[in-house]
């Protein structure tokens, strides 16, 4: 596998694979332009080299169909500004208008394709058939024919191909995996980022210095699953917040009004708990919240026992004891990973138990712990509270670094590496 740094640009054309899947508010602008930023080093390296370079990304999920909510024409403008340099646009990213724009590209130009998931063979699944269908599997060997089509399109637009999108590599698609397969040794390369990433997740799991402390956040245990019974043969400290704390809560027999919850997730709780006490391990669940009248930043709220929420409130926080729980864990700690809010941190109003979470691993941080902070939601709370410079390293893949953390092969890492 090729080296960035030690690869020469001039003169070649270079197709990125960048992750620009950046949040967008109801006016289509930016509200946190981190995986853009985290590209720049790359793209900037190409073009300081005396290469063109063409941009591939997806946004969302448009399922294999055009949807302008999707299209990356919304961001040409922010990218243009955050790399110093005029973006050319294309409305497709294969066809004879791509073609021709990548044809036509000279030495330091840029050109942004649009949305690849506006092609069902980016991500390489039979669209309108169900898998139960007895027809799946013949649509499905099809549709994987025709994605190493779309794929070889886009190789055919460069001379070398870089993988930039950490998001994304945990996915066997075109562009992050099958694009590949044409392209020498010498000309597929991981970027700075995606080594950094590969780095830290080596950091977390090879090199690690205990106490060990994961933080999971969000709604769902069901999501989390994978990495929690990963975690639980390496961490010291297991945190588990954010609204997975009232499915623990009810599992336990607790009262929890109207808070979000996995019914059917309940004995798994259940298990999630026995496992830690089986292995040792300090699993810290939230024992009182910040709850709320409706789901609203101005709604009326209580400070109450997260298994005594009152018919017709919700839990949306993490109360001022739990914070204090989690703190007394993190502080002390030397390795640490966080991944998910404490709440709803979108609203102002409940954004303390994140913050503490934060200011916890920053304190820990100065203290010499190496912190990893990854996925969409950890990586805009560190960034909403202006600390992603006072922690060891932000990620910006959240299931690929859960992933890799789990232990996965990663197809996008795999397939430049040649494994």
């Amino acid at each position: 596998m090729q080296k960035i740094d030690n690869y020469n640009f001039a003169g070649k054309k270079a197709i990125v694979r960048v992750d620009f899947n950046v949040p967008l508010d109801e006016n289509g602008k930016i509200t946190d332009d981190t995986r853009i930023r985290g590209a720049l080093p790359t793209l900037k390296k190409i073009l300081n080299d005396g290469g063109s370079l063409i941009i591939m990304s997806h946004m969302g999920k448009p399922k294999g169909k055009v949807n302008p909510k999707f299209s990356l024409s919304q961001i040409k403008d922010d990218v243009a500004k955050a790399l110093g340099h005029d973006v050319k646009f294309v409305s497709d990213c294969v066809g004879p208008e791509a073609a021709e724009a990548a044809a036509n590209l000279k030495p330091g130009e840029v050109l942004l394709l649009e949305n690849l998931r506006f092609h069902p063979e980016e991500e390489g699944k039979p669209v309108g058939i169900d898998k139960a269908d007895p027809a799946y599997d013949a649509a499905k060997k099809e549709m994987k024919e025709k994605q190493k089509e779309f794929a070889k399109q886009l190789a055919s637009y460069a001379d070398v191909y870089v993988n930039d999108a950490f998001g994304t590599a945990h996915r066997k698609h075109a562009s992050t995996a099958v694009i590949a397969d044409y392209f020498g040794a010498e000309d597929k390369m991981l970027d700075y980022l995606m080594e950094k990433e590969v780095q830290a997740v080596d950091n977390i799991l090879s090199d690690i210095k205990r106490p060990f402390t994961a933080i999971m956040g969000g709604s769902k245990v069901s999501t989390k699953i994978g990495i929690i019974e990963n975690l639980m043969d390496k961490v010291d400290n297991l945190i588990l917040c954010g609204g997975m704390t009232y499915t623990f809560a009810k599992a336990q027999g607790g009262k929890i009004g109207n808070s979000i919850v996995e019914d059917d997730k309940l004995d798994l709780a259940l298990d999630i708990i026995k496992k830690a006490k089986e292995k040792g391990v300090n699993l810290i669940l939230g024992t009182d919240c910040i709850a709320a009248d409706s789901f609203s930043n101005d709604a009326k709220t209580m400070v109450c026992p997260a298994n005594n929420i009152p018919d017709g409130w919700e839990g949306l926080d993490a109360g001022p004891e739990t914070r204090k729980l989690f703190a007394a864990a993190i502080v002390p700690s030397k390795t640490i990973l966080w991944n998910g809010p404490a709440g709803v941190f979108e609203f102002d109003n409940f954004t303390g138990g994140s913050r503490a979470i934060a200011d916890a691993i920053v304190e820990a941080t100065k203290n010499g712990a190496f912190s990893l902070v990854g996925g969409g939601d950890s990586v805009a709370c560190v960034n909403k509270f202006g600390l992603a410079d006072e922690v060891s390293y932000v990620s910006t893949g959240g299931g690929a670094l859960l992933e890799a953390i789990e232990g996965k092969i990663l197809p996008g890492v795999a397939a430049v590496q040649g494994k």
